[in-house]
């Protein structure tokens, strides 16, 4: 007996809006699967307002609109039956993120919930990570937005820490981030994670995604220290422009990913680990995984 269902999770971040979905596949004496069908990605950069002026600009409020009303019409073309839209910390910050969300929910009936930095970690928690940790090992887990940073320390597969810092690559390209807040992400690490004798780190995020496709690693091996200080040393002899022509990298993945990298080498620095494994997870994974299990609210109805 197999049943297939379509779910779809949306995640508004502080660099771009995405719309993932997959089939969960229901077999007889077998454990349920989750295989992406779609995965579509708008470079909004909601953050670009939020973290300089406090408020989404006019611009893109109609630029998020567009967006999530063609969302709906793609879940509908899907045959999705469950959906869930969380919102991170660009629209958490914006003195009119609560009025943007119910605007949108007025033009297109999509409920988007904003979601706090520790409800974002545990629903990144709730996603297949477990089946890249190693029992007998301990991980720091970093999860790089474009507004803030989830970290989780999991000692022998289970969390034992979890914080998130408003270090990230959209603030850090604004120059927005103090040399205090770098400080209290440093001691925090390395308070969390000095009584380990070893870490290695699990790095979830656009950029780290596709340093590790450029890498041509095979999947489960790691990256190494050394890898990503090169590759980050290399970066900064390229200017935006050559990044994008000859590095053959986005226009909105371009500027990011070298305050992405240096956020991932310092984690990296701060708790001693030599290696960071790359398992290609995300918010919107997370979001699938807990609707099936009945662990967040979800939407059903796209009228």
């Amino acid at each position: 007996m197999l049943n297939i269902q379509k779910y779809a999770a949306i995640d508004i971040g502080s660099n771009a809006v995405r719309l993932l979905i997959s089939n969960i596949v229901e077999e007889r004496d077998k454990p349920t699967r989750f295989k992406k069908s779609s995965l579509v990605r708008v470079p909004v950069r909601l953050g670009a307002d939020v973290f300089i002026k406090e408020q989404i600009s006019e611009y893109n409020v109609n630029r998020m609109l567009d967006t999530i009303h063609a969302f709906k019409l793609l879940m509908k073309t899907h045959g999705v039956v469950k959906y869930k839209a969380c919102a991170t910390s660009a629209m958490r910050e914006a003195n009119n993120g609560r009025e943007v969300a119910k605007f949108i929910k007025q033009k297109t009936g999509i409920q988007i919930d904003i979601i706090e930095g520790e409800e974002e970690a545990a629903i990144i928690a709730a996603t297949d990570l477990q089946s890249y940790i190693d029992i007998n090992k301990t991980y720091l887990y970093v999860d790089v937005g474009g507004g803030s940073t989830e970290f989780s320390v999991i000692d022998k597969g289970q969390k034992t820490a979890s914080k998130s810092f408003k270090i990230g690559t959209v603030r850090l390209l604004n120059d927005m981030v103090k040399k205090e807040a770098w400080l209290e992400l440093e001691n925090w690490i390395k308070s969390e994670t000095v009584k380990h004798e070893k870490i290695e780190v699990i790095g979830s995020g656009g950029n780290i995604n596709k340093i590790f496709k450029v890498s041509g690693k095979a999947m489960g091996k790691p990256l190494s220290y050394f890898y990503l200080t090169s590759y980050y040393n290399m970066l900064q002899t390229y200017s935006y422009e050559e990044r994008i022509s000859i590095l053959d990298l986005n226009q909105d993945r371009a500027d990011v990913i070298i305050p992405a990298t240096r956020i991932y080498l310092s984690a990296m620095k701060w708790c001693g680990a030599k290696d960071i494994y790359v398992p290609k997870i995300g918010l919107a994974d997370g979001i699938i995984k807990s609707m099936y299990n009945d662990t967040v609210s979800s939407h059903t109805k796209l009228k």
